[in-house]
Order: C-alpha cells, then structure tokens, then sequence
C-alpha cells in the first residue's frame, strides 16, 4: 500500500500535485481543507469550531482535524493507497497519524515536502483568490496564514526527517516538471 502525505506551505501546489498522483497511482485523495470545507458547508459542530479558526488564518485545532479524519478513514473501503493533503500541520498531529495508520494496520510510505519561495506562494495565492473567490486567499489572511505555518507547521519537516519519511521535491517550475520529481521518489517506492 502506497501512503503518501505531500506537504508544503500554502500555495505550494499539494492540490494540483495531489490530483496527478491520484490519476497516475490510483491512490485515495484524502484532503483536510476539503473535509474541512464539507464540515463548515453542512455547519456541523466541528465546522463551525473550524470556521472560527479559519477566518483569522489560524490552524484548526489538532483534535478537531484527528477526529474529522480518523472518522473518515474509519468508513473507507479497501484502497490501493491514500495521499493524505494537508495533513499532518503540526508535530502533534503527525505523532497521532502514526498511531491512527498503525491502528488501522498500514504505514506512511513518504513525506513529499513541496518547496517554493514566499514571494511565489502570495503571488499564487493572490491569483486564485481572484479566480476561485476563496474569501481567505487576501494579502492580510495569506501573511498570517505564512506565519503560521512558518512557526507552527514547518517543525513537522524536522519529525518527518527525523523517522526518515521525508523527501524534498522543487516546487518551482511548471506543473508537470514538478509532477515528474515526484514521480521519480514515488516510483522508487513501488519498487521496493
């Protein structure tokens, strides 16, 4: 079974990577923000504690994201492999997602860390705030939200390198030149 979380900053591309991965692999696509945004739409207990955070460019709560996902992963059927996107943010998380995979009797195969600089991911950001309308991708909310996950969700690269899951992949380039340095580290997964 191929587990893969892709990381990186907002911006960074882990959706569109994200989509790719699952078209080539056939892996599940797991994505916090989207369960997140199904949470707050249906205005479920959890997504009005998430959208409180949200709004403010904070980090929803770690207990709040492993219940939502251990729920999930709980009702899913049998599946070649997940690509989990967007989690874990924090050294908690990532310590309990362990556990949570162990439970479920399966490992992370590897971390792909997608790095791109700052100036590229406002720039980004800023551009589809204008095309998709997503409230929070505006100068303000996309500072914080760097800031947060500069001080509070880049440690979880350091537990990543520390357990030996962790792999760094170019974020910068055309999308398909970035899909191809991915592909290359996951590739050598299948062959092991």
């Amino acid at each position: 079974m191929l587990n893969v979380v892709i990381f990186g900053p907002p911006g960074s591309g882990k959706g569109t990577q994200s989509q790719k991965i699952i078209e080539k692999y056939g892996l599940t696509h797991i994505s916090t923000g989207d369960l997140l945004r199904r949470e707050i739409h249906t205005n479920t207990h959890l997504g009005v504690i998430a959208k409180s955070y949200i709004d403010r460019g904070e980090l929803v709560p770690d207990e709040t994201i492993i219940e939502m996902l251990d729920h999930f992963m709980d009702n899913l059927p049998k599946v070649k492999g997940i690509i989990f996107d967007g989690f874990p943010r924090t050294v908690i998380q990532a310590e309990a997602f362990q556990k949570m995979l162990k439970n479920n009797n399966t490992s992370l195969s590897v971390m792909l860390n997608l790095e791109v600089d700052r100036q590229e991911l406002i720039d980004r950001l800023l551009l589809r705030g204008e095309t998709s309308g997503r409230s929070d991708d505006n100068l303000e909310t996309i500072t914080k939200r760097l800031e947060v996950y500069e001080n509070r969700t880049s440690p979880v690269i350091s537990f990543y390198k520390e357990v030996k899951l962790y792999q760094a992949i170019k974020g910068m380039g055309s999308v398909d030149e970035i899909f191809q340095g991915i592909c290359t580290v996951l590739d050598k997964h299948l062959e092991q």
